[in-house]
């Protein structure tokens, strides 16, 4: 919350010794003295005002580069952490608008089913700074397959400073194009032969940087990315404030989390599940998209 942070600088500036003495008020019956006093008022409060400034500075820095609209794209099935991780991270930016943006009006319903109304649609959006792409499971398929999101995603790149992706929010990305060429990191099921469709390289990390794309693994890997783009952008200490406010030391009660990581039996039965899951939805819309190309040819 941006409320953490202010409340973090007020309290260096107790500790760097900013904070002037509040000034003593005093009732005068004199016209002009209250005008004095009023202008007296006006100006501490514009030192004030420059202290938290200055303490901004010396605690956290100044970013590389000026910030101010955030955008991260919502649609029918997205998963609830995809979109809720980063929402989260970069609501903490002072003087930052964090968006969620949708594909159409109204609400959308997260892959658990949780109804959430947008801030705005993509209609409404022609610049960002920064873009976030989330991933889920049939919605996020059949966003991949959508020319009008992926027009818009390739508009909005244009501007931006970070364009990133969490999970399968990468085949999307990637549908784009803009991820050709680069290193990837995406969810793990398939994620090799499914980014080298997009021309990519798969890499199993936890988040990748390719120039100004970074991409990460599943679900809980967009955290570490939003992570670390606030401490590329922000620093350190801006990172480690929103790390602290999330009291973020991550403790899992078993081994597991990755491919290398997971029992065989459970890695193969996922593996199936998720088989099941996507393959029937790809291949209809693949079908559908020849049928469109077979249509455009006959015309």
């Amino acid at each position: 919350m941006k409320i953490m942070i202010c409340s973090l600088v007020g309290a260096a500036m107790l500790l760097t010794g900013c904070q002037k003495e509040p000034v003593k008020k005093e009732m005068h019956t004199n016209k002009n003295s209250v005008q004095k006093a009023s202008g007296k008022e006006q100006q501490q409060d514009a030192a004030d005002s420059g202290n938290h400034a200055l303490t901004m500075d010396a605690v956290f820095g100044k970013p590389k580069k000026e910030i101010r609209t955030i955008g991260i794209l919502v649609y029918d099935g997205v998963n609830d952490l995809d979109f809720m991780n980063p929402r989260y991270v970069f609501g903490q930016v002072v003087g930052a608008k964090v968006m969620l943006i949708a594909l159409k009006p109204g609400l959308f319903k997260t892959v658990s089913g949780i109804e959430i109304r947008p801030d705005i649609t993509i209609d409404e959006v022609l610049q960002l700074d920064i873009l976030v792409i989330p991933g889920g499971f049939k919605g996020t398929v059949e966003t991949a397959y959508n020319e009008k999101v992926l027009d818009w995603i390739r508009k909005v790149d244009q501007t931006t400073t970070y364009t990133g992706s969490v999970c399968t929010g990468a085949w999307i990305l990637g549908a784009t194009g803009l991820l050709k060429g680069r290193n990837v990191t995406t969810n793990w099921f398939d994620a090799t032969e499914k980014m080298a469709q997009y021309g990519a390289h798969f890499v199993q990390e936890r988040y990748t940087r390719d120039g100004k794309y970074w991409t990460s693994a599943g679900v809980t890997a967009g955290l570490d990315m939003s992570l670390a783009i606030l401490k590329d952008n922000w620093g350190s200490n801006y990172a480690q404030a929103v790390m602290l406010d999330l009291e973020y030391d991550p403790a899992p009660p078993i081994t597991g989390g990755t491919p290398g990581r997971t029992d065989p039996d459970v890695l193969q039965m996922m593996t199936e599940l998720y088989k099941a899951g996507f393959n029937p939805v790809i291949d209809s819309l693949e079908q559908r998209k020849k049928k469109g190309h077979a249509g455009k040819h006959s015309d």
